[in-house]
């Protein structure tokens, strides 16, 4: 059989095992956690999660492995979903629910999945508490090392599905996390000032990991306790602007009719130079064409790749931001409840998922100015929040806890042993406890966990691994076809839209193909990648 090394077992781990049954003929798979349960993903572990936190996604958004999430939520317990504040009875396709839940069925899905290859023929040995620090490739295959010991096989292919890189629980103290994952959950936060930097879903999760130490929510309004009266909580961003709630629309997707796959790959023919020009300006006639009032009020035709962000935000910069909270919050579960559709929020949400196979594309210059602009505004656009969160938000700022800062352009970040203090061009800010809370970052090649894996692409020269639509490993030779390289820190940088379920299962299916064809085309090296 050929033998084929799954290296993390989350989500990207489980589609790719599950896009390898079908294989014509059974493999040898030999699946690799770090954490002590596999199949679960950090996103998804009671280890990095509280119950108040809500997965961004709902049922419909999610690829199901043998079954949807919707029909494993119908098989648990009345009781069991009890705990996570469920009721049976109102379950739907569009909910959003907690994290820890969504990692069960992750869970259950990945012994079903076990179970199913070995009833097809397959060889599968799962080795959880199992964190693979290096890798190395010879003429014989690929060879591991296993918790800093060497593994004693050899794989024909390793598939790398190490998922989000956070620092390790030592780079925190009691006063500074350098990330909500980085032991948040397990640290004691007094009632006290709490800056957290981000404002994002991940901001809000730093928020409910603190608050829930001082207190409860009831219905959605924070009662805290009293002797809890000291806390105060900061979120900061350069702009201060909150994200908005998730709204309605069809799902699937509708096709796009003017910014399509077919006219995209066109403009890309005509070459990089002027490329994101070209895009934008097919981008203004969908939006004009899907809703021209909308397109009329913003002066859409005025406005271009560069000025469109402003454009984008400008409403919300001049309200307070959580009365516009509020205010879209009543909107978005007005359509919600009436099925309306908001024309340009769908249209840009569809026009993110073609144009991010352009990204690869532009030139130097463009790419800078792509990531500068539009690529916030897709962002933005498809990174709204479960409504629950809002209202949680809102119940904070009304329980007198939470505020938000906008940090501007230019400030000031000292982060000491026993406080941090961000100072702006008008203010100070002390805080007693300091998170950071910005998400993933794109990583480089320097950044590799894999000792012996690193030197080898740091031979090519390149900033970031060269890989190949299947996501193989391209450079230097000796790797050629022997390594799918999926982890999504290091694809970022020409796939900035990358963390998502949707996106590691094609990631998944993607890196199964190359357990069962040669290596193919390369993905085209980013000029625009910083030093």
């Amino acid at each position: 059989m050929k033998k084929i090394a799954i290296i993390g077992a989350g989500p990207t781990g489980i589609y790719t095992f599950y896009a390898l049954l079908n294989s014509n003929n059974p493999l040898s798979l030999s699946v690799f956690e770090q954490a002590e349960e596999a199949g679960v993903g950090m996103p998804y572990s009671d280890e990095e999660n509280s119950r108040l936190m809500l997965a961004n996604i709902a049922s419909i958004e999610i690829p199901p492995v043998f079954i949807t999430y919707l029909e494993w939520l119908k098989t648990q317990s009345p009781s069991h979903l009890a705990r996570y504040g469920v009721e049976k009875s109102t379950l739907h396709d569009r909910q959003f629910l907690p994290r820890i839940l969504l990692g069960e069925y992750f869970r259950d899905c990945f012994l079903a999945l076990v179970d199913e290859a070995k009833r097809r023929g397959f060889e599968v040995q799962v080795f959880e508490s199992s964190p693979v620090t290096d890798l190395d490739v010879s003429a014989d295959g690929v060879t591991l090392s296993v918790n800093d010991e060497p593994f004693n096989e050899r794989f024909d292919l390793a598939v790398i599905a190490t998922g989000h890189v956070w620092p390790d629980d030592d780079e925190a103290t009691r006063t500074y996390f350098p990330s909500p994952w980085s032991g948040l959950m397990d640290a004691s936060i007094p009632a006290c000032r709490v800056g957290i930097m981000g404002t994002s879903l991940s901001g809000l999760d730093a928020a409910m990991a603190v608050v829930i130490q001082h207190g409860e929510f009831v219905d959605d309004e924070f009662r805290l306790e009293e002797k809890s009266q000291d806390l105060k909580i900061v979120l900061m961003s350069r702009t201060g602007i909150l994200p908005e709630a998730d709204f309605y629309c069809p799902i699937p997707y509708e096709p796009l009719t003017i910014l399509t796959e077919t006219a995209a790959e066109a403009e890309v023919k005509k070459g990089s130079e002027g490329l994101l020009d070209r895009i934008f300006s097919l981008m203004v006639k969908e939006l004009e064409q899907a809703d021209p009032q909308w397109s009329n009020a913003i002066e859409l035709r005025s406005l271009n790749a560069d000025t469109l962000l402003d454009a984008w935000f400008a409403d919300r910069k001049k309200h307070d931001p959580f009365l516009w909270a509020e205010e879209n919050l009543q909107e978005v579960e007005r359509n919600k409840r009436d099925k309306r559709t908001v024309a340009w929020r769908y249209t840009v949400l569809r026009l993110h998922e073609v144009i991010q196979e352009i990204v690869p594309h532009f030139s130097e210059q463009d790419g800078k100015r792509f990531r500068q602009g539009l690529a916030r505004v897709f962002i933005d656009n498809y990174a709204a929040i479960p409504p629950q969160s809002i209202r949680r938000l809102l119940g904070l700022r009304q329980a007198g806890i939470l505020s938000v800062v906008a940090l501007g352009n230019d400030y000031d970040l000292d982060i000491g042993s026993h406080q941090t203090v961000i100072t702006t061009q008008d203010n100070t800010y002390r805080f007693d406890v300091y998170i950071d809370a910005r998400g993933q970052k794109p990583l480089k090649t320097r950044d590799l966990p894999f000792p012996t894996l690193r030197k080898h692409l740091q031979t090519t020269g390149e900033e970031i691994p060269d890989i190949g639509d299947d996501y193989t490993l391209r450079e230097p030779d000796s790797l050629r076809g022997r390594i799918a390289f999926g982890a999504i820190p290091w694809l970022m940088h020409d796939h900035p839209f990358v963390q998502g379920l949707a996106e590691c299962a094609e990631i998944g299916e993607a890196m199964a193909k190359a357990a069962m064809k040669p290596a193919s085309g390369s993905r085209r090296k980013l000029p625009w990648v910083d030093n």
